[in-house]
């Protein structure tokens, strides 16, 4: 019995490590700890520590329970895409880079995260040059992110 026990124990701390290990995660929250569905909503706002949710070994948290009902309803709908890192610099870097969480864009009902600090905003630069193009390669390049670990 101890041995089906541990054996349990590994398998879900694996799991639970696989889904963090590509995520951008502060306090261990994905996000920086906003509410994933405020985005959608036009009103990023962060997330309440008692009204959180855990998906596929990674946790969130929400402004309100209805935006954590809505979350637990179709959580791929909210999920940030590239783990929540800056999407600008996975596709041209093809790195993962920490973001300003109230730096984002919805495109095609997908969140995009963004850096914007020290004078440098990835979101203007993702909007002046070709967005489609570099969703193409953001994409490409994460593919080759998470296979590589």
């Amino acid at each position: 019995m101890k041995k089906i026990v541990l054996a349990i124990t590994v398998v879900f701390m694996s799991l639970s490590a696989f889904g963090q290990g590509h995520v951008n995660l502060k306090g261990n929250f994905a996000a920086q700890g906003y509410d994933v569905v405020s985005y959608f909503q036009d009103n990023p706002q962060k997330g309440d520590k008692k009204i959180t949710h855990t998906h596929e070994g990674v946790q969130y948290k929400f402004a309100s329970q209805e935006n954590k009902e809505a979350f637990t309803s179709n959580p791929e709908m909210y999920i940030p895409q590239y783990g929540g890192y800056c999407a600008y610099a996975v596709a041209v870097k093809g790195e993962k880079v920490s973001v300003n969480p109230k730096t984002y864009l919805i495109t095609d009902g997908k969140l995009y995260l963004f850096y914007n600090s020290w004078g440098v905003n990835t979101l203007g630069k993702w909007n002046d040059e070709d967005p489609a193009e570099l969703q193409k390669e953001a994409d490409k390049r994460w593919m080759d992110i998470t296979k590589a670990h």
